[in-house]
């Protein structure tokens, strides 16, 4: 079959937008047609070149829609159930999913090759295999993925909001809740208020933290983050720190979060420097895996017994996690609405990704008016 999606042919070029072939489903694959997909920073990371993926790639990594056909041995889902897609696989038997660490599922090893478990490839152009980002390949009209990707959530959730729920919010939120482990009482610093920062503060706050103070250099990023659930915010790390101090007289931040879109040793420096004695820096943000990207003085984390770590996917559990986070949605205690700026189109995703890099946006959307396949459940 036939299907319109967001193509990247090398590092610095737009998503090209065309035609490309879609096979069937496989043994343990469904075919899901996309309502949404969030546009995340981690693929302009792809056009940047922080992360050098194999090309060419179908964008996307944050998708939810409706399943419309599925392949031999699919137990977890049939057509026309609706399913948020989590960017990390989770196989449940690996030596990472049966020790409770299913972020790290070893299937998740090939997400930038976007190759299916099998090894092989469902997208194809002019003779070339595509890969889907992260196994997925939002930015396609129609995609096939493993059914370890995706979670199936009720009919009746508006797939368009919910559908940040497959990356953004879950990192974000877990690396408050399960990375820093936040506490009632913390004092909890976030540098970087984009669509994974924002939902730090979010998680903070519902984790019961005292002070969440918010760092970004732009007012509207700023501004959301407390309308949130910040209780301050900052232009600038110098002038966190100076108020942290302040807040928690002269103690530290109890847990710092990094979630700017590119990391780098400067914001590391500034997080382990504000975080108290046996305080937490969490590293969210990426960076060109290629290059060394942090410095620290080592007796700074030995006589204060500070902690450097990083997170993936928030250190959750997708399947547990994902639905966790619709139902603090239907509660009303986690904010999605309020969190997207502006949808787009397929067609406008290089617009859609300007808006990102120029700070416009706490998240943006696209969203699908795609007719379901003949026979298949709308």
């Amino acid at each position: 079959m036939k299907t319109r999606a967001a193509v990247l042919r090398a590092v610095g070029e737009p998503f090209e937008i065309t035609e490309i072939d879609l096979d069937e489903p496989k043994a343990g694959e469904v075919l899901i047609r996309f309502v949404a997909a969030g546009l995340c920073h981690s693929d302009e990371h792809l056009r940047h070149g922080d992360i050098v993926p194999r090309f060419p790639i179908v964008g996307g990594h944050e998708g939810a829609g409706v399943i419309e056909q599925v392949g031999p041995g699919v137990t977890r889902l049939k057509p026309g159930d609706h399913v948020i897609c989590s960017f990390l696989p989770v196989c449940g038997h690996c030596r990472w999913c049966s020790t409770g660490k299913s972020n790290l599922c070893d299937q998740g090893a090939t997400i930038l090759d976007g190759m299916l478990p099998d090894g092989t490839y469902r997208f194809h152009h002019d003779g070339d295999d595509l890969g889907g980002m992260c196994m997925l390949g939002t930015f396609s009209e129609r995609a096939v993925i493993s059914e370890n990707s995706a979670v199936k959530v009720d009919d009746d959730l508006p797939l368009e909001k919910v559908v940040l729920i497959g990356c953004g919010v879950p990192t974000g939120w877990g690396a408050a809740v399960h990375a820093a482990e936040t506490e009632a009482g913390d004092t909890i610093v976030i540098y970087g208020i984009g669509g994974i920062g924002i939902n730090s503060v979010q998680g903070a706050a519902l984790a019961g933290a005292r002070n969440v103070v918010a760092v970004d250099p732009l007012p509207n990023k700023r501004e959301a983050a407390e309308q949130m659930g910040a209780t301050h915010s900052c232009e600038t790390a110098e002038e966190a720190h100076e108020l942290i101090q302040e807040l928690t007289r002269g103690v530290g931040a109890d847990k710092a979060i990094i979630t700017v879109g590119v990391v780098d040793a400067k914001v590391v420096s500034d997080a382990v420097n504000t975080i108290r004695k046996g305080g937490s820096a969490v590293i969210i943000g990426l960076a060109d895996p290629t290059k060394p990207n942090i410095e620290l003085n080592s007796a700074m984390l030995t006589l204060f017994e500070k902690t450097v770590k990083g997170s993936l996917f928030g250190s959750g559990d997708p399947f547990h996690d994902i639905p966790k986070m619709v139902e603090l949605y239907r509660s009303g205690d986690l904010k999605l609405d309020e969190l997207i700026t502006t949808t787009y189109t397929l067609d406008e995703v290089n617009q859609g990704y300007e808006d990102l890099v120029n700070g416009k946006n706490i998240r943006g959307v696209i969203v699908y008016d795609t007719p379901p396949l003949e026979g298949a459940p709308a």
